[in-house]
């Protein structure tokens, strides 16, 4: 068994790595609709399914995210000014710049894939939610749409920083009551896909979250147990090195 570190960034970079070489993700390069929801984490994602179709250039990961968390007092306000470049929708391999998915999640269907990010995260349950703010419920009303209606595939790229205690449905209850302030919250039906899937999906290690948090860039870090065949634990090594100087976003 080795330990490992994972600053919020490296791990937005592995799930992005390991996404790009998903099964259900290559299959529906080939023919299919992909759809790469924007957010911070899925930034990542693009930047490298993009990347393996030899597509990247054009794409910034600069003002990928519709709603963002930020820390009080920041302005996100010029860093995303006129840089939203639309959701990555990629076509039969071929991405069709400047789409959203509102433009195509009405055609989606059971061969399709979404990668839509989440906010909170219950790891022992598997369940993901998403924080909203739009009065229609946003990008994840369009996803349920065709997630519930025609079975296209979800999965949820989320970082274990985003972990919660309680069950998401009962989280949700509480932020969209009546009297409540601030955000609502969405329970979203997908298959989560975390640092540990993505460490288990390329290696074959089982990974397991043990720690948290540090100081000095590692503020929201995750700690990180990795057991397995001695190749095994080679190669999850080789993989988190490659990652885990990624700078911060």
């Amino acid at each position: 068994m080795k330990q490992f570190l994972l600053t919020p960034s490296a791990s937005k970079r592995l799930i992005g790595k390991v996404l790009a070489a998903h099964p259900a993700v290559r299959a529906v390069l080939k023919k299919g609709t992909l759809v790469i929801v924007a957010g911070t984490t899925n930034g990542y994602v693009a930047e490298e399914v993009l990347t393996s179709i030899d597509q990247a250039a054009g794409f910034s990961r600069e003002g990928f995210f519709r709603g963002v968390l930020v820390r009080p007092g920041f302005d996100i306000g010029e860093r995303r000014k006129g840089k939203f470049p639309g959701d990555v929708i990629i076509t039969d391999g071929r991405w069709e710049k400047g789409r959203t998915i509102f433009d195509v999640a009405d055609d989606l269907d059971a061969g399709d894939v979404i990668l839509k990010g989440a906010n909170a995260l219950n790891l022992a349950q598997g369940h993901a939610a998403v924080l909203i703010e739009h009065p229609q419920a946003g990008t994840a009303a369009a996803a349920i749409r065709a997630v519930t209606g025609r079975r296209t595939r979800l999965i949820i790229p989320v970082g274990l920083e985003k972990r919660v205690a309680e069950d998401v449905t009962d989280l949700a209850a509480i932020l969209n009551a009546p009297e409540a302030e601030g955000p609502r919250m969405l329970p979203i039906p997908g298959e989560v896909f975390t640092e540990l899937d993505a460490i288990a999906l390329l290696t074959g290690a089982s990974a397991r979250l043990v720690a948290g948090g540090g100081i000095c860039g590692a503020e929201g870090a995750v700690w990180i147990a990795v057991t397995g065949q001695d190749e095994q634990i080679t190669a999850a090594e080789k993989l988190i090195r490659s990652v885990e100087e990624e700078p911060s976003w």
